[in-house]
């Protein structure tokens, strides 16, 4: 028998004999009862962890069929990408008959492990997850074993057995990165992301790629790190210009970063565009009203919903597949 066919089979029984407790007591933990020691409580908690039991809530009616429910766990809802994402993925899975419940990690793998836990309790359909930092295979495998379909979005975790569905991150700042090129800027940086994350990865090497290729040497220490927010954008533009004053242009992991340099620049009374050139990544709605508007690398939200959903209606299959959305530079004013 495999270890997935085990992990779906285990009964309230069999956590009670693992914890060396009675049927009602487990039971007793599971609705949440103050009846309960605190002993009993943590040794049924452990043994539900030890034997990969999950509650449903609505067992008498779910024992034949899932729910029509997919759960979104977002990483930070504060970012406006992520509010476009989730709109873009609710719209297609609206179109397949089934809806969503969004839910925001906060960039917390603990409180992101502590959703998904509580979520799988309702039997959900499927989870879409953007992993926070620290995110596991084991865990994310675990969570597959366990039978939920598992679509990862935006950032791959190494070793999960699960589809994923990304923007093409490397083309998108190699492109960006090549029209600065083009446009004679020599002095380039690149802010903002946490080697933590994937997408930090996959964006810095296409800023690298574009350098290389174009013989353009560049200092690592103009590869600056920092939180994905405005604050970030505003604190690495200082480190830029303290490593290298004379900086001509500047790529940023991401819109939000841009806009935070961009306030930064200003408070120097440096023009964005003029003196110092800068380009984002997402392509936010107000990326295009801002003055001057940014130059940015576009990510179809709605093209990351279809793929996502397109994975989903074929689940059953295993599919394990990455998949690369595509993405375009968009040249605005501040480029």
């Amino acid at each position: 028998m495999s270890d997935k066919s085990t992990i779906k089979s285990v009964t309230v029984f069999d956590v009670a004999r693992e914890a060396g407790v009675s049927k009602s007591t487990v039971s007793l933990v599971l609705t949440q009862s103050e009846k309960v020691s605190d002993k009993a409580k943590l040794k049924v908690e452990k043994a539900i962890e030890k034997t990969g039991y999950v509650y449903n809530r609505d067992a008498a009616s779910l024992r034949s069929r899932r729910s029509n429910l997919v759960a979104i766990v977002i990483n930070d809802l504060t970012n406006p990408y992520s509010a476009q994402l989730a709109v873009g993925l609710e719209e297609q899975i609206r179109k397949m008959g089934m809806f969503s419940m969004l839910v925001n990690s906060g960039e917390s793998v603990q409180t992101q492990e502590q959703l998904v836990k509580n979520l799988k309790e309702y039997n959900v359909a499927a989870f879409i997850i953007c992993p926070a930092p620290g995110t596991t295979s084991e865990w994310t495998n675990k969570l597959v074993d366990q039978g939920f379909p598992v679509v990862n979005i935006m950032r791959e975790i190494s070793g999960a057995k699960v589809a994923t569905v990304l923007p093409d991150n490397f083309t998108g700042t190699k492109l960006s990165t090549e029209h600065l090129l083009a446009k004679g800027y020599k002095k380039i940086a690149f802010i903002g992301g946490l080697e933590s994350i994937s997408d930090y990865h996959q964006r810095l090497s296409g800023f690298t790629e574009a350098m290389l290729l174009a013989d353009m040497p560049y200092a690592k220490k103009l590869c600056i790190q920092s939180a994905t927010n405005r604050n970030g954008g505003r604190n690495a533009m200082i480190e830029v210009l303290d490593v290298e004053p004379n900086i001509e242009a500047v790529v940023c992991f991401n819109d939000v970063i841009a806009y935070g340099a961009i306030e930064q620049m200003r408070a120097l009374g440096k023009i964005p565009g003029k003196d110092i050139a800068i380009v984002g990544f997402d392509d936010l709605e107000d990326s295009k009203l801002m003055s001057p508007a940014l130059s940015t690398v576009h990510v179809d939200a709605t093209k990351i919903g279809i793929a996502v959903c397109q994975i989903l209606s074929n689940i059953k299959d295993g599919n394990r597949n990455k998949v690369l959305v595509g993405v375009d530079f968009i040249e605005r004013a501040t480029s």
